[in-house]
């Protein structure tokens, strides 16, 4: 079985808590520190097999680390451990997940080889928004209902609102409409990258 280790919790000493997502849910497995194991970090990618406990949570063991061709770079490391975390924010209360997820962070890992890491998040985030629904391409600010026929001012999620109705960052309406349509940043330039990013921190 592969997947990704979304995030890691101490317990009894040396011992982890390891939650981990794969093709089909967001697994809680136990990983003892007694025995040999490969390196536990989040966002890495594993091979691994279960041991079920009727009692308790289901052991973790034959790690394999499967490695990125970037694991190295320390800047890229931290962006992708950024999207990680925010990743497990999001899902950490869901049980069974569709494959999306975990065939995007897969995706989005061969990307950061050759691109850059905030825009591989950018592109992964917006189509986050679009398969749970929650994409608002019809750009009716969430404050006053109104249709925004102007520049849009982004909020937390991409929520658009008017500028006069929330403090934000604005973008000009054709962009976005190109962005949300194509799945693909490049319309913007880097100062656009760096204020959609800055909200892309605050959360899904």
């Amino acid at each position: 079985m592969q997947g990704f280790i979304l995030h890691t919790q101490r317990v009894r000493d040396e011992d982890l808590i390891v939650y981990i997502l794969s093709s089909k849910a967001l697994l809680k497995t136990y990983r003892f520190y007694g025995l040999r194991h490969s390196s536990i970090l989040n966002g890495y990618k594993i091979d691994f097999a279960l041991e079920e406990n009727s009692t308790f949570l289901p052991r973790l063991k034959d790690v394999l680390h499967l490695g990125f061709s970037w694991i190295l770079d320390r800047e890229k490391m931290l962006f992708w451990q950024e999207f990680i975390r925010l990743l497990y924010g999001h899902l950490k209360e869901v049980n069974e997940l569709d494959s999306f997820y975990f065939d995007l962070l897969d995706e989005c890992a061969k990307r950061f080889s050759k691109q850059n890491p905030k825009r591989v998040i950018l592109d992964a985030y917006v189509r986050i928004l679009e398969f749970e629904g929650r994409l608002h391409k019809d750009f009716i600010c969430f404050a006053c209902d109104e249709k925004i026929k102007g520049n849009i001012t982004l909020l937390r999620a991409f929520l658009p609102s008017h500028d006069f109705c929330a403090f934000s960052y604005e973008f000009p309406r054709q962009k976005l409409e190109i962005f949300y349509e194509k799945k693909n940043c490049s319309i913007f330039d880097d100062e656009e990258i760096s204020k959609i990013y800055k909200l892309i921190k605050q959360g899904l």
